[in-house]
């Protein structure tokens, strides 16, 4: 009887071993597929997220202003520019509502451009600093404001000036003039 019932127990605690691997591989299996198609369907979400972030909801108006030739501050006052200007906006609307000021805004970028010499306007950053400043004037009417660029200290070693870049952080910026942009630029 010992051997008769050893052999039905020892059949039974098989049984039960069994099962329980087998349970563990199944809920291995279960976890494993939850886990990658978690990460397959959150990519999937990401994507189109991030497109929708990327584009902006309505494509810009462009606006272009009339070509404007300005004499510049240089000594004997002989040097004048030449500066075509296009306006990006966020929308039409906006478009319609410069429009309405734009005597007074090329009031404004005149005066802007007439107090530059050569020097200044020649370099990248003349014309990055005036398209800012010309930024300003454009928003003022409509009642926006554009932050002045900070300055660097004083007392920075110019051979460390690329490794210091630090990424500036970006704003939210509801302005609806999103960029001044040149479309030419003589100088004589």
């Amino acid at each position: 009887m010992s051997e008769s019932t050893a052999a039905p127990a020892k059949s039974k605690k098989l049984i039960i071993i069994a099962a329980a691997l087998a349970l563990l591989l199944v809920a291995g299996g279960a976890a494993a597929w939850l886990l990658l198609a978690k990460r397959h369907g959150g990519e999937e979400e990401e994507a189109p997220a991030r497109a929708t972030q990327a584009t902006p909801k309505t494509p810009p108006t462009f606006l272009p202003m009339e070509n404007m030739v300005v004499n510049l501050v240089d000594p004997g006052g002989d040097r004048f520019v030449q500066v075509g200007i296009t306006l990006e906006l966020a929308d039409a609307k906006t478009a319609e509502l410069v429009k309405t000021y734009m005597p007074s805004i090329r009031s404004a970028v005149l005066l802007l451009v007439s107090q530059r010499g050569s020097d200044e306007l020649l370099t990248r950053e003349g014309k990055e600093k005036l398209a800012v400043d010309i930024r300003r004037e454009v928003s003022r009417p409509l009642g926006f404001t554009v932050a002045k660029p900070r300055k660097r200290p004083i007392n920075r070693d110019p051979e460390d000036e690329e490794d210091d870049e630090v990424p500036a952080r970006p704003r939210a910026d509801n302005n609806p003039v999103r960029q001044v942009l040149f479309s030419s630029f003589i100088i004589q």
